[in-house]
């Protein structure tokens, strides 16, 4: 279906937090193009100067890092087309106006909103936008708008009949332009639009796929028809690129997911503690699967089993549950000392790690790691799971909840008694426990065990006790045990 030399771009707009969406699509420009060892294009459109910031951009770069994308051409890494930001392209599309300009493709168009708004409501909604009341000013009439000083835009002539095009997601798709009206590509002020500077880049980089958002599809036939005027006026190769409109990922409420909503940031995911490579693997999930049988998989199996014809034309519903689960996949799925990475900067964020860990931590780290891993839908839920194994024995609080009682006091005397010259490893720890709770004191394991656990971690609910114990080391374990005694009430 595509060459070798298949070259795809990824354009996002430093103007804020990545959309999940966008995301999506970075994703799957990603692997078409690593399917069939193409290029990935990162073209930075920082037009917006009003909202474009240099920290959002290189916010973008560093989230793009993060989740695993790597780009072939771009302005860090240089390339042929540079330059890469759009911001310092201004002179290229100058010239490319100039030539659309003198071709006819584009006029000037001296209407003020006023005089646009009377006459439409004058149609009384007979033609949908502009009218194209300046298409054919004589040059009389432009001299003396030019010499009232009237501003104008710049217009692109749209051609009358249809325009269709096969996309790659949705089929035969066709447009009448009477539905289209002639659009502006530069403003009043001489600053170009995305509707000019978007195809230009496309036309002058040698993009062959655009694969981008359905929301995109209506300016769809604006663009082919611009990519045509460039290509007559001798602007970039002249071919058109294919276009795959991707599924909408619908929110609550069975409405677009915005910007707004929960879980629509990707820096929302990062703050949580979700792996890169969960995140994307249920992106991946919103209009395509690996197989109807497999859920979980690396982008690298994605890139290899790409088809952009596999994916599904309607609209995706984000599941948050569904996004969790599979993040939970692939936490399950890392070594323990991946685990114990990945978790210590949330526990150096808490303070309850060193920065950088010391050995001693750094080894209770990959001790404790595997203990909570089954138990952990994002990397941040460590942080409650494992403090009682970081902080100082003195300032360890039993939470209000699990406050102990007078008959609690009895089963921590005997597992004092019984722990005391334990040889210190989770089996012993167990065995111990066993027998002077369960088959001495003849307590249900739940009763056996709870008061303890509740003086060693401060919580009713921890990670598997005597594995926990074990890391605890015997003198911390006893001396929370004592503190624990302290606080029963007597009986």
């Amino acid at each position: 279906m595509a060459p070798q030399d298949v070259r795809v771009r990824f354009p996002p707009s430093p103007t804020g937090n990545l959309h999940v969406g966008n995301v999506r699509s970075a994703l799957f420009n990603y692997a078409f193009a690593r399917h069939y060892g193409g290029t990935l294009v990162l073209r930075i459109e920082d037009t917006d100067v009003a909202r474009s910031t240099e920290e959002s951009y290189n916010n973008v770069l560093d989230s793009l890092n993060w989740l695993g994308i790597t780009w072939d051409e771009g302005p860090d890494v240089g390339g042929p087309y540079g330059p890469y930001r759009q911001s310092e392209r201004t002179e290229i599309y100058r010239g490319v106006v100039d030539k659309l300009v003198e071709s006819g493709a584009a006029y000037p168009c001296y209407c003020t909103t006023e005089e646009r708004e009377a006459r439409e409501k004058a149609r009384g909604g007979d033609t949908i936008g502009y009218d194209g009341f300046c298409r054919d000013l004589t040059a009389d009439r432009i001299a003396a708008y030019e010499a009232e000083g009237r501003p104008h835009v710049l217009r692109i002539r749209m051609p009358e009949g249809e325009i269709a095009f096969d996309d790659l997601v949705r089929g035969h798709v066709v447009f009448d332009t009477r539905n289209v009206p002639d659009y502006a590509i530069v403003r009043s002020n001489g600053e170009p639009l995305y509707t000019l500077v978007n195809p230009v880049d496309d036309a002058l980089m040698g993009i062959t796929h655009v694969l981008r958002g359905e929301d995109l599809l209506s300016s769809t036939p604006r663009q082919i028809v611009l990519y045509r005027a460039l290509s007559r006026i001798g602007v970039g190769s002249g071919i058109t690129p294919r276009f795959g409109h991707l599924p909408i990922v619908m929110g609550e409420g069975n409405k677009r997911l915005s910007k707004r909503d929960k879980g629509a940031g990707l820096e929302e995911y990062r703050e949580r503690g979700f792996l890169p490579e969960g995140l994307m693997n249920y992106l991946a999930l919103l209009g395509w699967s690996i197989s109807d049988d497999r859920d979980v998989f690396t982008m690298a199996e994605m890139a290899e089993a790409f088809d952009i014809r596999r994916v599904n034309a309607n609209a995706a519903r984000f599941d948050h549950k569904k996004c969790e689960a599979i993040n939970a996949a692939h936490i399950r799925l890392l070594s323990a000392e991946d685990l114990a990475t990945r978790i210590t900067p949330f526990l150096q964020a808490a303070q309850y790690v060193a920065t950088p860990p010391t050995p001693d931590e750094q080894q209770l780290l990959i001790g404790a790691a595997p203990l909570i891993q089954e138990r952990l839908t994002c990397l941040s839920e460590a942080v409650d799971k494992l403090a009682f194994l970081f902080i100082p024995d003195q300032e360890l609080a039993i939470e209000p909840g699990a406050a102990l009682k007078a008959e609690e006091g009895p089963v921590l005397q005997a597992s004092r008694t019984a722990l005391a010259d334990v040889t210190w490893d989770h089996a012993s720890i167990e065995a111990a426990l066993r027998s002077a709770l369960i088959d001495g004191l003849g307590l249900k394991p739940r009763k056996a065990f709870g008061p303890v656990r509740t003086a060693v971690t401060g919580s009713k609910v921890s990670p598997p006790l005597f594995e926990s114990m074990e890391l605890l080391g015997r003198g911390s374990s006893l001396t929370r045990i004592d503190r624990a005694l302290a606080t029963v009430p007597r009986g």
